[in-house]
């Protein structure tokens, strides 16, 4: 799927974002008034099944087809000592993934997710961001289109996550970028970098954020200039899902900075997304709260992968079966408030 052949065509789809079905909401939030239970005495069951409804347009959302769709890509700021692992990990655990050996084959399976996996030129980094652009206008085009690609026909959902060596290092400087702070704000541990690791971080977004400082602070600059492939590819499928109605659950920290520069912007990108979590990158909290989005779940995970927002489909799971399958007072022989 080409949907961005030009940075005119990426304005234009941010600038025509479809809204939700707002009859199909009203509808679905009556049958839940109606089911056998004190109204809101599910919590947030009965919001995930009320925002299902709306992006899917129907008052009984189901997940019959659902994907999880992890992107790979490598930085060239590795040079700069920001992960503890070296950069030959991102293709290694892409071997992992299609051999069925990674912590998201597992979660994905037992969340019924069809996983799909989408290397993006591994053996061709980004460009190192603190003296230019980390990707060329037809590369960041590319990878946008690779994002949306994974949008397809009949996708009831769509779960998103990635995995790059150093890539947390470019969601810091997107975040920073896209909602000002100080580098320091927006740099942790990522892989697990020690305090000389995460100083090497704060200083190389602060050398980024230099280095841009007087360029464009648009969506698609922002990506271009201090993103990686595999982030941009999210903001593609974010950006393409939302024009397919198919809602979207967010992972970590990484996934989410690459709605951060949208949601600068067009702060309302994010109405068809769902937080899946808030991991334990001290970053991601921050994020959300500039997102305005309220996560799922804490289980004080950072590993992306999807690997959060795979574990969050089995509670949007949980809230669509019992919006479906409870009865009504009526069906009941129950009286009603």
């Amino acid at each position: 799927m080409t949907m961005f052949d030009s940075v005119p065509a990426f304005e234009e789809a941010l600038a025509t974002l479809p809204g939700p079905d707002e009859s199909a909401r009203a509808a679905a939030a009556a049958r839940q008034g109606q089911l056998t239970k004190p109204p809101g005495s599910l919590g947030r069951l009965e919001d995930i099944a009320i925002f299902l409804a709306s992006w899917q347009g129907c008052e009984r959302p189901r997940i019959e087809q659902a994907r999880a769709a992890v992107f790979a890509g490598n930085h060239g700021v590795v040079v700069h000592g920001v992960s503890a692992f070296p950069a030959a990990v991102t293709a290694q655990m892409v071997h992992n993934f299609e051999a069925g050996g990674a912590a998201i084959n597992a979660l994905s399976g037992a969340a019924g997710l069809d996983l799909v996996v989408v290397p993006l030129d591994l053996d061709r980094p980004t460009d190192d961001f603190t003296v230019g652009s980390a990707m060329s206008e037809s590369d960041c085009l590319a990878a946008l289109n690779a994002g949306a690609a994974v949008v397809t026909g009949g996708l009831d959902m769509l779960v998103l996550g990635e995995m790059g060596i150093g890539n947390s290092t470019a969601a810091a400087a997107l975040s920073a970028r896209s909602f000002g702070g100080d580098p320091i704000d927006w740099v942790g541990p990522g892989t697990g970098v020690d305090a000389a690791g995460i100083g090497r971080k704060i200083a190389v977004v602060a050398g980024g954020l230099a280095c841009h400082a007087s360029a464009p602070v648009t969506p698609f600059e922002t990506l271009r200039r201090v993103g990686g492939r595999e982030i941009v590819a999210i903001a593609g499928a974010v950006i393409a899902a939302r024009h397919a109605r198919v809602p979207v659950v967010l992972d970590g920290f990484i996934c989410c900075s690459g709605v951060a520069p949208l949601a600068a912007a067009y702060p309302g990108i994010v109405a068809h997304c769902i937080a899946g979590h808030r991991s334990a990158e001290p970053g991601h909290g921050r994020l959300l709260d500039r997102l305005g989005l309220d996560p799922l779940l804490v289980l004080g995970m950072r590993l992306g992968e999807a690997s959060g927002a795979a574990v969050a489909t089995g509670v949007i799971r949980a809230a669509l079966a019992a919006h479906d399958r409870m009865a009504t007072f009526a069906e009941a022989g129950v009286s009603g408030a």
